[in-house]
């Protein structure tokens, strides 16, 4: 089973709440909203989504929802084979739900992201691929920094305590690789900032490396593609907090097939 999580942005405080859950297994598609929902309802005003209008219901379809299709970019498209290598995504994956793990799928036009939830590796690891955010509120020395970097490269993870945006951010700079190499080169995803702290403060120090860099024509979001790896700690559940939980337990939520219109959409 594959599990990707929704997020929306609160236009007004740009703060992000998880909001829903997408589940793959079998060639069977479920949707189902978090209690993220009900705090982003109660604090900032979230709606329903148009394409899931009831908070306490189990969307279930045979075919990837449009609301996530329309965030992977089309086979047709010219730019199609390039995109994969940006994410570093075998031509040959089939499955959109993997595309999107990996490039987040979101659009300049709302305020949706997708993230995958992380599973744990056969050696017992903490694993997940991402990229690098907010390189484009660096200085330029940074993205021509960006530039220079080598597959294998590792990064420095430092909490921003002082930021005054976001003081639990998590800044991602190069290892001094040579004399002052010291350049601030993105951030880590805001839904990684939880269990990365977690595992951190119990001890697991984080091996994040440079999986690839895409240079222009490339877009900036899409420079620098990272990878994580730390230890599982003993216990460790990843995204366990409350507002990642379903709304109501599975067994007890009304499920929902989609009408053939939207499944076929």
């Amino acid at each position: 089973m594959r599990t990707l999580f929704l997020a929306w942005q609160d236009p007004a405080s740009r703060r992000w709440y998880p909001v829903g859950r997408l589940e793959s297994s079998n060639q069977l598609y479920s949707f189902q909203y978090t209690k993220g929902a009900e705090q982003a309802a109660a604090v900032a005003g979230f709606q329903p989504l148009a394409s899931f209008p009831e908070l306490r219901t189990i969307y279930v379809s045979e075919h990837l929802f449009p609301l996530f299709t329309n965030r992977v970019l089309p086979h047709s498209r010219p730019e199609y084979p390039a995109y994969l290598k940006w994410l570093s995504v075998p031509e040959s994956e089939q499955d959109p739900v993997v595309i999107l793990a990996r490039s987040g799928g979101q659009r300049v036009t709302d305020t949706l992201e997708v993230f995958p939830c992380p599973e744990q590796t056969q050696d017992g690891e903490y694993q997940v691929h991402f990229l690098a955010h907010g390189l484009r509120h660096m200085p330029d020395s940074s993205a021509d920094r960006a530039l220079t970097l080598k597959t294998g490269e590792q990064l420095l993870a430092m909490r921003d305590v002082q930021n005054p945006q976001d003081p639990d951010a998590i800044a991602l700079r190069t290892a001094e690789t040579f004399e002052r190499d010291m350049y601030l080169i993105g951030y880590c995803p805001r839904y990684l900032r939880a269990d990365l702290i977690r595992l951190l403060d119990g001890g697991s120090s984080p091996t994040i490396t440079v999986e690839r860099v895409n240079y222009p024509p490339a877009p900036l979001q899409f420079r620098v593609l990272c990878k994580a790896v730390m230890t599982w700690s003993k216990g460790f559940k990843p995204f366990s907090t409350p507002e990642y939980e379903p709304i109501l337990p599975t067994a007890s939520a009304p499920a929902l097939s989609l009408p053939p219109r939207l499944k076929s959409a």
